[in-house]
């Protein structure tokens, strides 16, 4: 028999054993998690910091460029990014860049608004060792590390020539261009009338609307009063045409003539070509994603290339459904 003494010795061990076995267990449970009510670990700190600066928010475009940048940007931990909006304003976007080089980011994006007002800062930036992706929008020269767009002069000419042959060599169109000022607005023109070079189309109006469907719509209200005949109208972006179309309905003229665009955004101008309300939208890519891709590569001491040239495509009732058709 166990003695009443060792067998209260034997069962404080036992109670002791317990107990440490317990504590040791105590704040995590076994799937490596804090127990419940504790703290979770904080997330680390942002390696890097980038300054985005927009030319504007009022643009539907530019408002998923933004997106595209922040749903990359969010894949990438080592990295926080900064937005600033200029509201369409050069000076003010001049004084971003100047902030974000006394801030002391590790890289800037811009999408300029226009480009002389804005190769200074950007040369300047560059000059002190901050690396600058220019976006969409050129600035003058080439002081710049990157820039990322698509070829508007190419899609341009494409459009005119799809134009062309869509309205079989012949015809009065409008032209309703975006901001002129612009590096897109210069080349989505230059490549158009390039496009249409040789046919029987006749520009007929042409207005700079500076990218505002609003603006667009005036514009063609204008257009319509003069003109009896417009067999087609060609808005440097996907709101313009659409502005166009809204003041052609409204003077129930809208069946007279074909809206052409180019953005070709999922949620704008295509789904304006599967209304039917536009004939054709060419692919302009935000390249928000690689930028924030691009900059990646930059902030871990790789080399890119001066020039990055995204593909496009174009939006037809006819091959929407397959995903729409690449432009040579």
């Amino acid at each position: 028999m166990i003695s009443a003494k060792r067998w209260w010795v034997s069962m404080a061990a036992v109670t002791a054993c317990v107990g440490w076995l317990c504590s040791c267990g105590k704040g995590k449970p076994s799937d490596g998690r804090p127990e419940a009510g504790g703290e979770a670990p904080a997330p680390a700190a942002a390696r890097w910091t980038i300054g985005m600066s927009q030319c504007n928010l009022g643009e539907p475009w530019r408002v998923q460029m933004n997106a595209d940048i922040k749903a990359e940007a969010e894949q990438h931990p080592d990295i926080e990014v900064i937005y600033k909006d200029a509201q369409n304003d050069s000076l003010k976007q001049k004084s971003q860049v100047e902030e974000f080089v006394s801030a002391g980011v590790n890289l800037i994006i811009i999408s300029p608004k226009e480009a002389a007002p804005l190769t200074p800062p950007v040369a300047q930036a560059v000059q002190k060792g901050i690396p600058v992706i220019v976006l969409d929008r050129r600035v003058l020269g080439d002081e710049y590390t990157c820039f990322i767009g698509a070829d508007n002069v190419r899609i341009g000419r494409a459009a005119g020539k799809w134009i062309a042959a869509k309205l079989g060599g012949r015809g009065k169109v409008v032209e309703l261009k975006g901001l002129m000022t612009s590096t897109p607005g210069q080349d989505r023109n230059s490549g158009f009338r390039e496009g249409i070079r040789g046919s029987g189309i006749e520009v007929i109006f042409e207005a700079d609307m500076k990218w505002l469907e609003p603006d667009a719509r005036k514009e063609m209200e204008s257009a319509l009063a003069r003109f009896q005949a417009i067999d087609l109208v060609y808005a440097h972006n996907d709101p313009g045409a659409h502005g166009a179309y809204l003041a052609a309905k409204a003077a129930g003229r809208e069946k007279e003539m074909l809206f052409v665009g180019i953005d070709a955004l999922p949620h704008e101008g295509q789904a304006y070509v599967r209304q039917g309300i536009l004939a054709a939208s060419f692919e302009y890519p935000t390249g928000g994603r690689e930028a924030i891709l691009t900059a990646l590569e930059l902030l871990q001491g790789r080399t890119v290339e001066k020039e990055i040239t995204l593909g496009s495509r174009f939006f037809t009732p006819e091959n929407i459904a397959g995903g729409g058709e690449a432009i040579e």
